[in-house]
């Protein structure tokens, strides 16, 4: 029985850190299993959260150093990591840290240079996992569904709150998955005015009341309109979110409120409409699974149509890491990685470039 020994590497759009995850996978009849052996994240400093969220903004030679530079940093850590564990590695899977995504204009980007990180790690490296999946005439997201359908095939829904909220699901004989909506980026960008990384546990945000006028101004948003497939990110965020926090005068704390109840709306709204059966199984990972005030009014919003199940906490930070490391695997034995009917490509395909270290 092979067994494919890999490293993922995440860096959301909430822009809290990297994560790593090294990951076992092997196929136990014709299913995929995994084990997540070990894990670890990096915070980003101030400054490095600054360059990667001001990446946008970057004449074309300084987003060249930056993007060659972070591959540097990325292998730099990953080697630490696998000295400080000692692990057998087959081969790195990075997503690196989106700048663009304009599907739209048939772009997207993800900086990390695979090259760099390859030399500085020692490893063989697989990365740009969205690109080819673009230029299919696809969004080059939501990326997870694969693993989503791989490894966790016993869940109805599957539902990630990162600094984006997105969900895969089984339709039929298709898996169908896109981005909701905000999620994390938006309760970060408003702790972040008052020095706090994150609101522990929404114990801010259940401390406030609704501001009504917010609430339907985010509701209200064009977005949420869109027929999926359908991908966003921070630049939507930065143009369409960012003016109507600033716009909203009124207490932190009811902005995070307001900012929940909006987030749970626009979920419950879209799987409510999704159901399949009177009771449906409902997997939540990522940061916003830790968020309890977060999770108990999407519990009340969702009522017995479905029942939320949270898997370990490891499980819950890492799981993106893990389904990149799982995407990678499929990249080496170039079986398909991104999935047409969650992207709206062409077709199906195996995504992702191979940088082998010199």
């Amino acid at each position: 029985m092979q067994t494919y020994k890999v490293i993922g590497l995440m860096s959301g759009t909430s822009l809290d850190g990297l994560d790593l995850a090294y990951c076992h996978f092997y196929k136990k009849n014709t299913n995929w299993q995994f084990t997540i052996i070990t894990t670890k994240s990096i915070d980003y400093t101030p400054d490095l959260k600054e360059q990667l969220k001001n990446a946008i903004l970057l004449p074309v030679p300084e987003f060249t150093e930056l993007h060659n530079w972070y591959g540097t940093w990325l292998g730099k850590h990953v080697k630490e990591f696998v000295r400080e564990h000692n692990l057998d590695v087959d081969f790195i899977a990075s997503h690196g840290h989106t700048t663009h995504h304009k599907p739209e204009k048939g772009f997207t980007l993800q900086i990390g240079s695979g090259q760099h990180l390859a030399n500085n790690s020692g490893i063989k490296t697989i990365c740009d996992f969205r690109t080819n999946d673009v230029a299919l005439g696809g969004q080059g997201a939501p990326l997870v569904p694969i693993g989503d359908m791989h490894l966790f095939s016993e869940y109805d829904f599957c539902l990630n709150l990162g600094g984006i909220s997105n969900v895969s699901f089984q339709q039929k004989e298709k898996r169908i998955a896109y981005d909701i909506g905000i999620a994390n980026m938006a309760l970060n960008y408003v702790t972040q005015k008052i020095d706090l990384g994150y609101d522990k546990n929404g114990e801010l945000a259940k401390s406030g009341t609704v501001n009504t006028t917010l609430l339907s101004n985010l509701n209200d948003l064009a977005y949420y309109k869109l027929s999926y497939p359908k991908s966003t990110g921070f630049e939507w965020f930065k143009k369409e979110i960012i003016p109507i926090i600033e716009n909203t005068e009124d207490t932190i704390e009811n902005i995070l409120h307001t900012i929940i109840l909006h987030i749970c709306n626009t979920i419950s709204n879209d799987l409510l409409a999704e159901a399949q059966k009177p009771k449906n199984t409902l997997l939540v990972t990522g940061g916003g699974a830790l968020n309890a005030f977060l999770m108990n009014i999407l519990k009340e919003k969702l009522g017995n149509t479905f029942v939320l199940e949270t898997p370990s906490k490891t499980v819950i930070e890492f799981k993106e890491a893990l389904i990149f490391a799982f995407m990678g695997t499929l990249r080496h034995l170039e079986q398909p990685n991104a999935l047409a009917t969650v992207t709206g490509a062409q077709k199906d395909s195996s995504c992702g470039v191979i940088y082998i270290p010199q």
